[in-house]
Order: C-alpha cells, then sequence, then structure tokens
C-alpha cells in the first residue's frame, strides 16, 4: 500500500502546475518573466528609482497581462546580483514578504554562480538552480560597492 501511494504521489506531482516568476533588478533593465507551462513570457522596464518604488505594481501588471494572481505563482527565482543596493534591497524585500503572506518559495540566484555553465539563459535559470542546489527561502545578497 506504501509503494501504490508514493507512485500515485509522484504521478500527481508530475501532473501539477509549476508556474515561475523569474525576477532580475539587478543589470540596467527590470526584467520579469514568466514560464507557466513551458510558456515563456518576459517584460522589461527601465531600471530607474521611481520604478523600484512601483516594482509590486510593476510584477501585478505583468501578471495580469497574463490573467495570473501572484497566488498562481509557486516559485520565484530573484538575481541577488552582484548589482545596484537598492534595486537588490527592494525586489528581496518584495519577494520575502511575498514569501510570508503567500508562503511562495523563492531561490536567490546569482549568475556567478552557474559560471562554469554555456546556457546561461533566464528561461535555464529553474534548472540551473537545481543544478547547482541553490537553496530555497535563502537570501545572501551580493552588492557593488
Amino acid at each position: 500500500m506504501i509503494l501504490f501511494s508514493s507512485e500515485l504521489e509522484f504521478i500527481f506531482e508530475n501532473k501539477t502546475k509549476m508556474n515561475k516568476l523569474i525576477i532580475d533588478v539587478v543589470n540596467e533593465k527590470i526584467f520579469l518573466m514568466t514560464i507557466i507551462n513551458n510558456n515563456i513570457y518576459n517584460i522589461t522596464h527601465k531600471n530607474t528609482k521611481i520604478n523600484y518604488e512601483k516594482l509590486v505594481i510593476i510584477i501585478n501588471d505583468f501578471l495580469a497581462s497574463q490573467s495570473l494572481k501572484i497566488t498562481d505563482i509557486n516559485k520565484i527565482y530573484i538575481n541577488r546580483g552582484p548589482g545596484s543596493f537598492a534595486g537588490i534591497r527592494n525586489s528581496l524585500s518584495i519577494v520575502k514578504a511575498f514569501n510570508i503572506v503567500k508562503k511562495i518559495d523563492y531561490y536567490c540566484y546569482s549568475l556567478e554562480d552557474f559560471k562554469e555553465e554555456r546556457d546561461i539563459s533566464y528561461e535555464n535559470i529553474p534548472n540551473l538552480c537545481d543544478k547547482f542546489k541553490i537553496k530555497k527561502n535563502l537570501i545572501n545578497p551580493i552588492y557593488i560597492s
């Protein structure tokens, strides 16, 4: 009976939708991407102080454009730097709030974590985080001084 239960759980997990949100504010543009059932959508915004302050609105508008809400997201991947102190601080705070309020797991990655890899595209970030065992719900920002 236990074996059957485990097999049933495995089948159920494979059929569960995994909606992923990737957030990167460390570069010259704010970059957002969703991966929904292997469909990829992304958007960029000017990386300014005003947009840092509106980041939650920008994220919600981006999700709404795909008929999604933050509660539809299962995992968030956020670039922890190196980069701008204000951008990293704001984005990490927002993601941490999503985790506390909505129980959405997040993974803080740095492109430096994957320096030995060839395919470091945004859509590959979730696979790279799995491959390099990036820890869930751990914040360790890298700021440019």
